[in-house]
């Protein structure tokens, strides 16, 4: 896992919409209606008791879950229209006989079309991957390791540890190598260290797929079940020298600058040399490590740990990085464990769904480029850059009434406001893959090219100005970021559309969605953790002690109501590693709240009251429904230990519990389910 923080919305990256352009300025039409479908609605509910079940329970009650799905949710219904979008793309581009040798084309349509031919990758099994296991079974000794370690991570195996360019985040104009915690191929350490009956099964399912995957390499069973338990056991140790993921939000313990020769004595054992040339990487004269307590067990692991047990733990990672791209048998025994059990997912994708979503991971700007061409309208990116520019405005409003900022602190709160970075729809500039080599040989072979291209095109960053114009999520994602060395918010085409946004949807249905997104990404900028990023994106704090004292007691009474919140059976809601996140959900919220009202005021918006809901109401209804989902219960616990996003349902009933402007909007009491005595609410935007 790459550890940079990036703040992003969704708990689920990558979901893909089509876009929709329309006139905002019409009249109320029957497209305005259908923003909002009242046979969505569960009457039987009372908004204040539990307004989700309210605005979505007959919606839940009618979308099971289909079986290829780990959830299903309005995102999902809109990513399955432009996966349609997608697909269609893709099968005029293999159809493309004429396409140019070395053009994006031409890439697309052989990585897409090797991808697809089950039979070859059937006939292949595992031999594309014989180099590899060659290279592994050669080694002698530690400096051999090493060398093998360094080039496995320039073919995308993530052996032992991450390894990464980035932004410097105290001098945010340069780039440094960075180490982070890494080689696990369980989802997170509490997997391995948690002792409950739950966790225990996982880990006795998680050797057992180890032990299946060595076997259709070959190995004997008996063999296979010792070596994935050893495996296993060498992964427990790396887990419990690992920082678990609420100390991961803390970018300051996490920043931990040092020189190549102090890198070399926090690790001594370990040739740095070796694996810096073996990866390719020179010119290396700092580096951050992020967790050094890890890398100081690494040392220790490579003086305890035998030759031969390393040689099967990268044996292991080979096959667990490229399983899902060969053959039937290797696929089949990666999904059923990373996707039904510990996702819940029941049944496979069709091939030509896992290929798409292969070629829009590796080759993203390349898909995007003809994705924009042909559906995206720029009449949806002037409408979201007004609205962004809105939201911005109202935000200076609301900070500078802030009681519990100091004047010098909104000084500064403004200033860096003032130099967001608005990224809209897809890049100004799009990647340029023409060192990338995609070849008709091997579907696995073109993925490790792609790893590969990848892998250099972060490590030639080193040393060179930072690019303010990369994205770092492909045109069609329906996601957002927000950037914090960047100082910027970054909106995909693919969230311009509804629920996000709509252009034929009354004013409160936009802002209650679109807008909120616009507020939650700013918002990461001005919390606990926004509030240790300057203007210009360095790690430097710029809130006084007072202001984070005030700040801090009012984000504890939200992480506190989070902790109480039941997702699944007795498993709680973390509210700390939520936190950043509900942060975001209630300040955008509130900002997108407070621009539609300003909005209204100036005649640049209307509140309509339509199919009897004011604009208020509307709003709040908007929001809510943008979060309907039905979860896998193995799904859902994955979720509540390993993200920072809460569950959907306590995204809509978490910040409006909190909000004063919901309660008069549905005339909330006490005694209602959704009321909180307001001295126990958390009032911060």
């Amino acid at each position: 896992m790459n550890y940079k923080i990036i703040y992003t919305l969704l708990v689920i990256v990558g979901m893909n919409i089509t876009i929709n352009a329309g006139n905002p300025g019409s009249a109320v039409t029957a497209e305005k209606f259908k923003a909002i479908d009242l046979s969505n609605f569960d009457t039987n509910a009372k908004a204040s008791d539990d307004f989700y079940e309210y605005v979505n329970g007959n919606w839940l009650k009618n979308n099971p879950i289909p079986a290829t799905e780990r959830s299903w949710g309005s995102f999902n219904e809109l990513r399955e229209k432009n996966i349609n979008n997608l697909h269609t793309i893709l099968d005029e581009t293999s159809l493309d006989k004429g396409a140019v040798q070395g053009s994006n084309k031409q890439k697309i349509r052989d990585f897409y079309s090797t991808g697809m031919d089950s039979v070859k990758r059937d006939a292949d099994g595992a031999a594309p991957l014989k180099e590899l296991f060659m290279k592994v079974n050669a080694m002698k000794n530690t400096t051999d390791l090493i060398n093998t370690i360094g080039y496995l991570h320039s073919i995308g195996v993530k052996s032992l540890f991450n390894f990464y360019v980035t932004q410097d985040e105290k001098k945010s104009t340069e780039m440094i190598c960075t180490f982070a915690q890494g080689g696990l191929g369980l989802p997170d350490r509490d997997y391995y260290v948690n002792t409950d009956e739950a966790s225990v099964k996982i880990q006795q399912e998680y050797v057992d797929n180890i032990m299946k995957m060595l076997i259709l390499l070959g190995d004997q069973e008996d063999m296979a079940r010792k070596t994935a338990e050893g495996i296993f056991r060498l992964e427990t140790a790396m887990a419990k020298a690992s920082r678990k993921r609420v100390d991961m939000r803390d970018p300051e313990l996490n920043y931990n600058k040092k020189t190549v020769a102090e890198l070399k004595t926090l690790a001594p054992d370990f040739n740095w040399d070796s694996f810096f040339t073996s990866a390719g990487v020179s010119g290396i004269k700092d580096v951050i490590v992020g967790q050094p307590d890890f890398y100081k067990e690494v040392n220790e692991l490579l003086k305890s740990t035998s030759i031969n047990d390393w040689k099967n733990y990268l044996r292991w990672d080979i096959i667990n990085t490229f399983a899902s791209d060969l053959s039937d048998a290797f696929v089949k025994q990666d999904f059923y464990f990373y996707e039904t059990i510990l996702s819940g997912t029941k049944e496979m994708k069709p091939l030509w769904k896992r290929c798409l979503e292969a070629t829009d991971g590796s080759m993203g700007e390349a898909l995007g480029q003809l994705y924009v061409e042909k559906y995206f309208s720029a009449d949806s990116k002037k409408r979201v850059n007004i609205m962004v520019d809105n939201l911005i405005a109202a935000y200076k409003d609301r900070i500078n009434k802030l009681d519990w900022m100091s004047p010098a602190t909104k000084k500064k709160a403004i200033e860096k406001l003032n130099v967001v970075m608005k990224k809209l729809a897809y890049p100004d500039k799009w990647r340029d893959y023409s060192t990338l080599d995609i070849k008709k040989d091997s579907y696995v072979q073109n993925v490790m090219r792609t790893h590969n291209f990848e892998f250099k095109r972060n490590i030639n960053k080193l040393g060179k100005p930072v690019d303010r114009m990369e994205w770092q999520m492909t045109p069609p994602t329906v996601n957002a970021y927000y950037e914090p060395t960047l100082n910027e918010i970054v909106f995909p085409a693919g969230i311009m559309q509804t629920p996000f946004f709509n252009a034929m949807a009354d004013d409160a249905v936009n802002y209650g969605c679109m807008g909120a997104v616009i507020g939650h990404e700013l918002t990461h900028g001005f919390d606990d953790q926004g509030c240790q990023y300057d203007a210009q994106g360095n790690l430097n704090n710029w809130w006084t002690e007072d202001d984070k004292a005030k700040f801090k007691a009012k984000r504890e009474i939200l992480a506190s109501q989070f902790d109480s919140f039941v997702a699944i059976d007795t498993v709680h809601v973390n509210g700390h590693l939520t936190l950043g996140e509900n942060l975001a959900d209630l300040g955008g919220l509130t900002i997108a709240y407070y621009a539609y009202e300003k909005a209204c005021k100036d005649g640049n918006a209307k509140n309509e009251k339509i199919d009897g809901f004011t604009g208020e109401q509307r709003f709040f209804i908007s929001w809510a429904q943008g979060w309907r989902t039905n979860m896998r219960p193995e799904s859902l616990k994955k979720l509540v230990k390993t993200n920072p996003h809460s569950p959907p349902n306590f995204r809509v009933l978490g910040p409006l519990s909190n909000m004063k402007e919901f309660y008069q909007a549905f005339n909330i009491k006490q005694g209602d389910k959704m009321w909180r005595p307001e001295n126990e609410r958390a009032v911060i935007w």
